[in-house]
């Protein structure tokens, strides 16, 4: 979210009621178990497809998303998506439970990933 960006990106919590009232025809479950990108003409990306998609959208990595882009960058790129997906499933949030990272970033399945800055508790934080 924070990298330059070329084309904006909109970042929406998968299976999010957000999520759901922008995008009525995706399935909810799907995007749930892979990454999925929709762009501004209604075209779906999953999987290695949108991870390139959204690297092609960064300034920083548009390169390298051509380089991605062709089939054999695409076999990579899949083997890529396929060992982070290995990890996530590993360590993914348990359906129904909060799930805090030590970072300071917090997952709840009604509405998504949050960053609490370190020592601002629950409330809501005031920068000086």
């Amino acid at each position: 979210m924070k990298r330059p960006q070329l084309v904006p990106l909109d970042f929406v919590p998968a299976g999010s009621p957000a999520a759901r009232g922008r995008f009525p025809g995706l399935d909810p479950g799907s995007t749930l178990s892979e990454i999925t990108v929709v762009g501004d003409g209604g075209q779906v990306y999953r999987g290695a497809a949108a991870w390139v998609v959204t690297l092609w959208a960064l300034r920083d990595h548009r390169r390298l998303a051509h380089r991605l882009s062709t089939p054999s960058g695409m076999r990579f790129a899949k083997g890529a998506v396929l060992a982070a997906a290995k990890w996530r499933g590993a360590t993914a949030p348990q359906p129904g439970r909060v799930y805090r990272r030590d970072d300071g970033w917090t997952y709840d399945p009604r509405d998504g990933w949050h960053h609490t800055p370190p020592g601002c508790g629950s409330d809501a934080c005031v920068a000086p």
